[in-house]
């Protein structure tokens, strides 16, 4: 039996040997296989997670029986594999004969990464790149719906899988990039939480000869420090700690390294304020936000001359908006930041880093920046549990019912659907949107005043209850 709620709305993700086992797996390669219509060359990385590898080879197997060509990158962070999509194939191979007949310019056809990115150890899952554009939403629950309806297929074990080396010109390009950054005396602490960030970024602050304290850089599936994610507040300790002691700037990373936290001793700076400094000294560019990010992002953003768009959250939606658009950036408060702008339009943490080690090396003062942007007060992201089955049934309810809200609900000036409703008043914003990945609503609250935000914040808790009594939850 297939769980069909492993199949999200951005990749696909359980729990290893319950829901991904190896007959899960090997279909999901086979009919990913049969998507990108066989024949087809993907590479495939993995994260520290002790059973990736085993995942791997079942994955390759699927993939073998559809008749497509299976690279093997090996562990590595998601961003390095974004980037094997845009790198000729033959510079990657570590035997040059390994494949025939391709040209020097063949790219990859697809990509998937096998990462449990920040959940807990037992998790993992498959983030999927075809033709370098994310593999998400319908597609995969298109691909769900075929594996459920196809589970008595057997697919053969067969793991070959030809290698590539991904890192080694991963780690040439960015020292080449950020050379200018060379002997950088500013002491730096980065915490990489037992993830895959620490298989390349030791290299690159080497080459670049950085000043840097290294805290748990050594991948480790069952992340003995600290759970790595670092948007919550509780997994920046150590960090915090070794900043104090002798650091200028602290920088964190999640388990697959795509997303960041960026510390000084000031701040703990959102993804909103990093798109804010990073904008700041572009071009008039466009940059696209979520609708989780702060209104002062969008309107400072407006008075530096960039056009700012609000978005979906989600990685996937980001990149795809980013390519509709021609967006140079793209950021979510949780750390993730696309950059289009000298990049390829992907979340890449470590190279957040070094634009943000850039804008230090420039001279910008980023305490003073962000002392500068008019004073808010934002909550964290409080989520509210419910079902898999209610949680758009609660959205449907809360937008009825803010059609007709109560007399004594804040004046609404307008409200913006374009995932979950974030409803504007005179002084801020509340946010209720339901998760795409766990059975919760998100909500969020912003206002110029204190007491305005825990005001919003009560009114649309009680609007949410409401909802949830009118569905007998």
């Amino acid at each position: 039996m297939i769980n069909r709620s492993i199949f999200r709305e951005y990749d696909i993700r359980g729990i290893f040997d319950k829901e991904l086992n190896e007959q899960s797996v090997k279909l999901i390669g086979y009919f990913l296989g049969q998507k990108v219509k066989g024949n087809k060359i993907v590479s495939i990385g993995y994260d520290a997670r002790v059973h990736s590898p085993t995942l791997k080879d079942y994955l390759a197997s699927g993939l073998n029986a559809a008749g497509c060509t299976v690279l093997d990158m090996g562990m590595v962070a998601t961003p390095v594999n974004y980037f094997s999509n845009y790198q000729p194939i033959k510079t990657l191979l570590v035997d040059s004969l390994s494949i025939a007949d391709i040209d020097d310019n063949t790219l990859i056809d697809a990509s998937v990464m096998i990462t449990g990115s920040h959940n807990p150890p037992e998790y993992n899952g498959f983030k999927i790149t075809v033709d370098r554009l994310p593999f998400f939403g319908d597609d995969i629950y298109s691909l769900g719906n075929e594996i459920i309806s196809n589970t008595s297929q057997e697919i053969p074990t067969n793991p070959k899988v030809i290698k590539l080396d991904v890192k080694t010109p991963y780690i040439e390009y960015m020292t080449k990039e950020f050379a200018h950054l060379k002997g950088m005396r500013e002491k730096l602490v980065i915490d990489c939480g037992n993830g895959v960030a620490g298989t390349v970024i030791s290299d690159i602050f080497d080459n670049l000869e950085l000043n840097y304290q290294a805290l748990y850089c050594e991948p480790d599936g069952t992340f003995p420090n600290h759970h790595p994610d670092p948007s919550e507040e509780k997994n920046l300790a150590d960090l915090k700690e070794a900043l104090s002691k002798d650091g200028d700037y602290g920088f964190a990373y999640d388990g697959d390294a795509d997303r960041i936290a960026v510390l000084t001793h000031k701040y703990n700076i959102k993804g909103d304020q990093m798109a804010l400094l990073y904008a700041s000294v572009m071009d008039k560019p466009t940059v696209i936000g979520e609708v989780k990010c702060s209104q002062v992002m969008y309107d400072e953003l407006e008075k530096q001359g960039a056009k700012a768009i609000m978005y979906k959250t989600g990685h996937s939606n980001l990149k795809i908006k980013m390519k509709e658009t021609d967006a140079q950036l793209a950021c979510e408060v949780s750390g993730h930041v696309f950059f289009k702008h000298r990049y390829f339009g992907y979340d890449d943490a470590l190279y957040a880093t070094l634009r943000m080690l850039e804008l230090i090396h420039q001279g910008v003062d980023i305490d003073t920046f962000i002392d500068n942007l008019p004073t808010v007060y934002s909550t964290e992201e409080i989520k509210v549990h419910t079902t898999e089955e209610q949680k758009f049934a609660l959205m449907d309810k809360i937008k009825e019912l803010l059609k007709n809200p109560p007399a004594s609900f804040p004046t609404i000036k307008n409200i913006i659907t374009v995932d979950g409703v974030r409803i504007n008043f005179e002084d801020g914003w509340g946010l209720v949107r339901a998760s795409n990945t766990t059975p919760v609503l998100v909500t969020r609250f912003e206002s110029t005043k204190q007491e305005l935000a825990d005001t919003y914040k009560e009114h649309i808790n009680n609007l949410i209850k409401t909802a949830q009594e009118s569905l007998g939850n």
